[in-house]
């Protein structure tokens, strides 16, 4: 930033005229003269301000005042400072045109320049990268994808993940995106799509905070968030005019990932609606529990979807092995829609008699549930737990497709593949592996 500022700085004190772009009436004497070339020109324009949303990616790492701090005194005058001095050494050699950011740098600094930008490239890909890291994270959580391996690389900062298999699929994507386009300049329309396209959703999803959220009133919140809504969606619009050359790349990844994240949230709600129909109530269950049931010393542990009925590894282990532990203690992880759970409402604890229990573990969609560590929080709600002697009992569902599924064939296909391929929830909870048993069913879907 030090060196695009610093030669920025020094294009515009030979050239101080360029500081008349600022008047607002230029651009509109040119949408007077030249309005298709002016409409056009947005296009252009608004690549001014790509790559800045990287740095809003680590608002989850850092907080909301570093990434303030940084945009408004460090990355903004850099950047209004060397375009500015792009404009001016234009305006002092317009031949310039196809090297305008080389065209405020002396020559002798070219080759400088040139390692310093690819250093800065590199640099920059980590705030990508670690956001995908961290939506990921959030949409696992929060139920919009399969459940992933996720490891955190610091012991102190509990925002430091690694994502093995988003950092996989990142890698295949700058590979086969470098095959297709071959050069920076054939990612320019690409470029445009993607920013406006983030620009016009998040005023929109912000114009239905500050109305909601915020109380804003209505009339405040229509024309302060409808103008900027407006002016977006001009520059959208200027861009999409790029679709052909480049401009399909992020609307072909967007609608995949819609794809995925909608597909795994529909399969997701009939898989979960087609467990409860065919699953036992607990009340039930309660009642009819047979006294002669032989109970074996120990502690059972049943992670379970919902803490109302009764698990399905629960019901196969009393049916193959004819026994039910001392104490039952049933789990069910809740992800609520907040970042953090503060500790003293990370758990809900109800004794339900005859030994059984029910353990609500709640967590934030920025956390990561480890069940062990939250069961022994349980002494404080009177359950003592020794989780180094419990034996946890999971499931291993073996998903069948239905004659008439309510996902489709080739939403049901998806389904069952990102099923399959998601992490077991043996090591999506910690739990110990070595304490671990998986009983399986079948499950039409």
């Amino acid at each position: 930033m030090t060196a695009c500022g610093g030669f920025g700085l020094a294009s515009l004190i030979r050239t101080p005229g360029i500081l008349e772009a600022i008047n607002p009436w230029y651009a509109l004497l040119m949408f007077l003269h030249a309005p298709w070339v002016a409409f056009v020109s947005l296009g252009a324009v608004v690549l001014a301000v790509t790559g800045c949303e990287a740095l809003y990616a680590d608002m989850g790492h850092f907080g909301r005042k570093p990434i303030q701090y940084a945009w408004l005194f460090v990355a903004l005058p850099a950047l209004m400072l060397n375009y500015f001095g792009q404009g001016a050494a234009l305006l002092r050699h317009p031949e310039q045109a196809g090297i305008a950011f080389f065209s405020v740098v002396p020559h002798w600094a070219h080759i400088p320049m040139v390692i310093l930008a690819t250093l800065a490239a590199i640099i920059a890909s980590q705030a990508v990268i670690t956001g995908v890291f961290s939506m990921t994270q959030q949409a696992v959580q929060l139920g919009q994808l399969p459940r992933m391996e996720i490891r955190h690389t610091s012991a102190t900062d509990y925002g430091q993940i690694y994502v093995p298999r988003m950092n996989a699929f990142l890698g295949i994507g700058v590979v086969l995106i470098v095959l297709i386009f071959k050069s920076s300049d054939a990612l320019t329309a690409a470029y445009g799509i993607a920013v406006t396209g983030v620009m016009v959703i998040d005023t929109f999803n912000a114009g239905i905070v500050a109305g909601k959220q915020w109380r804003w009133p209505l009339l405040l919140t229509v024309g302060l968030f409808g103008a900027m809504g407006i002016s977006d969606l001009l520059f959208f619009i200027a861009n999409s005019l790029k679709i052909p050359e480049g401009g399909w790349l992020p609307l072909f990844i967007a609608f995949c990932a819609f794809a995925v994240m909608d597909t795994w949230r529909r399969g997701r709600r009939v898989h979960l609606e087609k467990v409860r129909s065919e699953s036992l109530p607990l009340s039930l269950f309660l009642e009819r529990a047979d006294k002669s049931t032989t109970r074996v010393a120990g502690l059972g542990v049943f992670l379970s979807s919902r803490n109302d009925i009764v698990p399905g590894a629960l019901l196969h282990n009393l049916k193959h092995n004819k026994i039910l532990h001392e104490r039952v203690v049933i789990v069910n992880v809740v992800v609520e829609d907040t970042p953090l759970v503060a500790p003293a409402k990370r758990l809900d604890v109800e004794k339900l008699g005859k030994g059984f229990y029910t353990v609500r573990i709640h967590h934030g969609f920025f956390e990561t549930p480890d069940v062990p560590q939250a069961l022994q929080e349980a002494r404080r709600f009177g359950l003592a737990l020794d989780v180094d002697t419990a034996t946890f009992f999971i499931g291993r569902e073996t998903l069948v497709p239905a004659e008439k599924s309510e996902l489709g064939s080739l939403r049901n296909r998806l389904y069952r593949a990102m099923a399959g391929a998601a992490l077991s929830p043996g090591r999506f909870y910690h739990l110990p592996p070595n304490r671990v048993v998986e009983l399986g069913t079948q499950i039409t879907i």
